[in-house]
C-alpha cells in the first residue's frame, strides 16, 4: 500500500469518528432526565466524548446530584441510543463525580430553559 493510499485511509477513517461524534452528540440531546425539561448535553452533564480507532465510544458523564434517582435510567437510555448508531461498535460509560456539576456547565439555552437567564 503507497503512503498516499494509506493517507486517504487514515483522512477517511478521521471523518468516519468525527461522523460518528456529531451523531453521538445528536443522540445525547434526545436523552433527558425525567425530571428535568433539558437534554443531559445542554445540562452539561456530559465531560468527554472519545471515539476510538475502533470505533468503541467512551463517554465520561456526571448527575446533577450524586445520588440521582434517575441515573440507571439516564445511563441506560445513553447506552442504547448511542450504541443504536451505525459504525458504533461499543458503548463505555464512565460516571465521574469531579469537577463537581454545577450550574454553570449549562448551555445558555439550558439556562434559559429553566429561567437561570
Amino acid at each position: 500500500m503507497s503512503s498516499s493510499q494509506m493517507a486517504t485511509i487514515t483522512v477517511l477513517q478521521i471523518m468516519e469518528k468525527y461522523d460518528i461524534e456529531v451523531k453521538v452528540v445528536e443522540m445525547l440531546k434526545t436523552v433527558f432526565d425525567p425530571e428535568i425539561p433539558v437534554n443531559v448535553y445542554d445540562l452539561g452533564l456530559i465531560y468527554k466524548i472519545d471515539v476510538t480507532d475502533d470505533f468503541i465510544v467512551n463517554i465520561d458523564m456526571t448527575l446533577t446530584a450524586p445520588n440521582c434517582p434517575a441515573a440507571d435510567f439516564i445511563m441506560e437510555d445513553i447506552q442504547q441510543k448511542v450504541g443504536s448508531i451505525e459504525g458504533v461498535k461499543e458503548t463505555h460509560i464512565e460516571l465521574v463525580y469531579e469537577p463537581e456539576w454545577t450550574k454553570d456547565m449549562m448551555s445558555e439555552e439550558a439556562k434559559l430553559d429553566l429561567g437561570f437567564l
